[in-house]
C-alpha cells in the first residue's frame, strides 16, 4: 500500500513505475498495475523474470563502473521506484563519496523518495523531470551541486527508452546527454526488443489500451544505433542475463528479451 502522502496519484491508470515495482515484487503498486502486469504474463509467460533479469543486470553493471572503471557519478533517467540495492547503495559501498541523481517524470517516484530515508543521503538528489529535457536535467540545481561534468559520469536508461515514442526521438535525446558528458563517461542502456513484428504489435496495443505512456518495443538494430560512436564494453550488446553474469538469471520468456550493453565515451 502507497503512503498517505500520495493520496492524489492517479490509481485508475497503470504507471510504469509501479508495473515495474510489481515484478521486482515491491508493495508500492495498486490493482491497476497488477492487473496489467498478469495480462502480459498471461500473454508471454516468463516476462515477470525479463524484469528481474533487467534488474540484476543494472546491479552487475553499476558494480562493475564503480569497482572496475572507477566511475563516482551516476545519472539514472528513468530510475523507477526505489527498490534493494539501489544505485547509490552499490556505489557508495564501493566508494562512500560517490554520487547519484535520480531522475523521472512519475511524480509519485519523486515523493516516494521524500517521505524515504533515501531522502538523507547527502550525496543523493531525485528530479522530478522529463529525461527528454537534458538541458533542464543537466542544469538542474541538483545535478551541479552533485556531478562534475568535467569528469567521466555514467549515464544509465535502464529498461526505459522504450517507453519514449520515436516521434520524441530517444536516439537525439541520448546523443545529447553524451555530448555534454566528459570523455571516459559511460552509457548504459537496457531496452525491450522482439525479432516478432506480430509480439512487438502485440504489446504496443494492448499497452495503448491500458493507458501508460509507452513508445515501442524495437529491433536489435535500433537499439544498436543508441551507441553509435562509442566504446562497446565485452560482451557488447546482448540480452541482459547473458552479460557477464553471475548465476542469478531466471528464465525468462522468448518472445521478448531485454537487450541492451555498456559503452565507453572515446578520448581518454
Amino acid at each position: 500500500m502507497m503512503h498517505d502522502d500520495f493520496a492524489d496519484i492517479d490509481t485508475t491508470r497503470p504507471s510504469g513505475a509501479r508495473m515495474y515495482d510489481y515484478m521486482l515484487g515491491g508493495t508500492d503498486n495498486y490493482a491497476v498495475d497488477r492487473t496489467a502486469i498478469d495480462q502480459v504474463e498471461n500473454m508471454m509467460p516468463g516476462t515477470k523474470a525479463i524484469a528481474r533479469n533487467n534488474r540484476r543486470f543494472l546491479e552487475r553493471v553499476v558494480r562493475y563502473l564503480a569497482a572496475d572503471c572507477g566511475i563516482r557519478q551516476f545519472l539514472d533517467n528513468g530510475s523507477g521506484l526505489p527498490t534493494q540495492e539501489n544505485v547509490h547503495q552499490i556505489v557508495q559501498r564501493i566508494d562512500p563519496g560517490s554520487r547519484v541523481v535520480y531522475v523521472d517524470s512519475d511524480p509519485v517516484v519523486v515523493r516516494h523518495q521524500k517521505v524515504s530515508a533515501l531522502a538523507e543521503n547527502e550525496n543523493t538528489a531525485f528530479i522530478l523531470a522529463d529525461a527528454r529535457n537534458v538541458d533542464e536535467i543537466l542544469n538542474h540545481a541538483d545535478t551541479r551541486r552533485l556531478l562534475d561534468l568535467g569528469q567521466p559520469v555514467a549515464a544509465l536508461y535502464v529498461s526505459f527508452l522504450h517507453f519514449i515514442p520515436d516521434s520524441d526521438d530517444p536516439w537525439g535525446m541520448v546523443r545529447r546527454m553524451m555530448s555534454h558528458l566528459a570523455a571516459g563517461s559511460y552509457l548504459v542502456i537496457s531496452h525491450v526488443v522482439s525479432d516478432s513484428p506480430a509480439v512487438r504489435q502485440l504489446v504496443t496495443d494492448y499497452v495503448s489500451t491500458v493507458g501508460t505512456r509507452f513508445g515501442r518495443v524495437r529491433e536489435r538494430h535500433e537499439v544498436r544505433a543508441f551507441f553509435d560512436g562509442l566504446e562497446l564494453v565485452e560482451p557488447g550488446l546482448v540480452n541482459v542475463r547473458d552479460w557477464r553474469p553471475d548465476g542469478a538469471e531466471e528464465e525468462e520468456s522468448r518472445q521478448w528479451v531485454i537487450f541492451g550493453g555498456v559503452a565507453r565515451k572515446p578520448g581518454r
